[in-house]
């Protein structure tokens, strides 16, 4: 009867009201998630720029983690020599010379940079390559957001990653926008740019001022502190872990409210749940 043929027109197409799958995206920070590089790259190679210009001056750890509150290179040397300083090693100071002379600069630190990461001298962070094999085969968009040169950040993500993994990898650096990090000017152009949606989206960051870009552009965040950021303040991150964890060399958990880490290894998986 007109009972069975509904019921059978019905049950012919299963799953025809099924809502379709939520679109998910993973943004990772490049700095001190992808690879712990501050250090022992851009350290370094800053302190190479100053040398083959001819300056006697050499940052130090301490001098650098306090000029790492400021996003982006050139942004920091900005910081760091205001006109008076500039003066006194006998820079321009005025606010245009100091910007085209720092422009060249950072160039040739980008250059220097990525020529210490195709070394081979700062290895990838644990879980980095693991977590973005899970993202990838399940469809995620990822990409990398970072105040740093393009070429700097690619060099770090093929080295953690590989060249073939890299290149299906979003990047999204330097000065795509003015405003760089803790503005969320970056998180927001890549959320739009890979059409994904805030609620979906998660970050890896590992610093107070990533964390408060991801934040103020509604994302989702987790924290892998790094050599300069372990004492900055979390507050507001989703988990905070020492790394992303490996199977058998599991990461110290410092803070899981929501059990995103269990057995300290973040997967795919957990972050959807």
């Amino acid at each position: 009867g007109p009972w069975r043929r509904t019921t059978s027109t019905c049950s012919a197409r299963p799953g025809r009201h099924r809502a379709a799958p939520v679109p998910r995206a993973i943004v990772f920070d490049c700095d001190g998630v992808l690879a712990d590089t501050e250090r022992d790259a851009h350290l370094v190679a800053f302190n190479q720029v100053f040398a083959e210009n001819g300056l006697p001056l050499r940052w130090d750890d301490q001098e650098y983690g306090r000029l790492l509150k400021v996003g982006g290179g050139k942004e920091r040397l900005l910081a760091y020599f205001t006109p008076e300083r500039a003066r006194q090693w006998g820079l321009p100071a005025d606010d245009e010379g100091r910007k085209a002379l720092f422009v060249q600069w950072h160039r040739r630190k980008s250059e220097i940079f990525t020529e210490l990461i195709r070394g081979g001298s700062v290895p990838a962070r644990p879980g980095v390559r693991r977590l973005i094999d899970e993202a990838l085969t399940l469809g995620w968009q990822v990409a990398v957001a970072s105040t740093s040169a393009e070429s700097s950040v690619r060099a770090v993500l093929e080295h953690a990653v590989g060249p073939a993994r890299a290149g299906e990898v979003s990047v999204f650096a330097g000065d795509v926008v003015a405003a760089k990090k803790p503005a969320p000017d970056i998180y927001l152009l890549a959320v739009q740019s890979l059409k994904a949606e805030p609620s979906t989206t998660f970050v890896v960051e590992d610093s107070a001022v990533g964390l408060a870009a991801a934040r103020a552009a509604g994302l989702s965040t987790l924290i892998t502190p790094s050599t300069y950021t372990v004492n900055d303040d979390f507050s507001g991150a989703v988990v905070v872990v020492s790394d992303l964890g490996e199977p058998g060399a599991p990461a110290t958990v410092i803070r899981d409210d929501l059990g995103l880490a269990p057995g300290g290894v973040v997967t795919a998986a957990n972050l959807v749940r």
